[in-house]
Formats: structure tokens, C-alpha cells, sequence
């Protein structure tokens, strides 16, 4: 069966059939066996430590080919990451009551956010009523300390 027989089986164009992936330049190669080497050694340090160590020792390397080599070599730092898609404990999920309901008009049901905003001297916290059907704000509070009395206060 001919070449261009087989890729339109395939689905896939000649081109692709005929391409050959570059190797790995042997200067990358060689920074890839220093990198391994040292985060064996450091396997918390990131990006940016592994830029500076290139610089002591007279390598001069971007954040972006570190990167890449990183990500080809598979490595990743040990720390611990940000788990904010993950949810609390079960005992304080509570169900969304407002699925089964259909909001049609103004006033007929409110929710409520609480957030901090950061600033050089700690954090004050933000409270706010929201009317669901016109995502508009009904009332807001703006607080040092996040109590509860403040919150029901709004």
C-alpha cells in the first residue's frame, strides 16, 4: 500500500508522516545534566534558584529554556502547592439550595461574600449583599476583624 494510501487511512497529512523530530542540542543536553545534578541535591529549589546557580557559575540562561528543560526532564519542586479548587471538610459543605429554584425578579433572592483585601498593615474584610437576579450590591460592610457579629450587622 502506497505512503499517501496509509495516512489518509490514518488521517493524518505526509507531511507528518515525513517529519522527523530534532534532537536535543548538546548545550541543552549538558544543562539538562547540571540541572539534574544540582536538584538532586537542592529538590526544593525552582526556576529561579537554578538561574542563579547557572550565573555562578558564568552561564547566563532565561527562566523560559529553564523551564522547558525542566518540563522535558519530567522534574517539579518539592513544595507545597495551593489547594483552592480542593474542598473543606465535609461537615461544612452545605447543599446550593438555589439550583432548584428559578429567579425571576429583583428582591427574590440575595447571597453574600466575604473577602480581605491586602494592604501594607494587615487585612480588613470586605462583606457584601448581593441581589442574585440583578447582580447588583445591596449592602456592604468593611471591617478590621472578621466576627460574626460583624458580618450579621451588614
Amino acid at each position: 500500500m502506497s505512503i499517501r494510501n496509509q495516512c489518509s487511512l490514518m488521517s493524518i497529512s505526509r507531511s507528518s508522516y515525513y517529519d522527523q523530530p530534532k534532537p536535543e542540542k548538546p548545550e541543552n543536553l549538558r544543562f539538562m545534566h547540571i540541572m539534574d545534578a544540582h536538584l538532586t541535591e537542592h529538590p526544593d529549589e525552582g526556576v529561579v534558584s537554578v538561574i542563579l546557580m547557572f550565573q555562578t557559575i558564568g552561564i547566563i540562561v532565561g527562566p523560559k529554556r529553564i523551564r522547558r528543560l525542566l518540563r522535558l526532564m519530567g522534574r517539579e519542586t518539592i513544595f507545597r502547592r495551593k489547594n483552592l479548587t480542593k474542598s473543606g471538610l465535609k461537615q461544612y459543605i452545605k447543599p446550593y439550595l438555589l439550583r432548584i429554584l428559578s429567579v425571576v425578579r429583583s428582591n427574590q433572592a440575595w447571597c453574600t461574600d466575604i473577602t480581605y483585601i491586602p494592604m501594607k498593615h494587615g487585612f480588613p474584610y470586605l462583606t457584601a449583599y448581593i441581589d442574585v437576579y440583578g447582580r447588583k450590591i445591596v449592602g456592604w460592610g468593611l471591617s478590621n476583624t472578621m466576627t460574626v457579629d460583624w458580618c450579621l450587622d451588614v
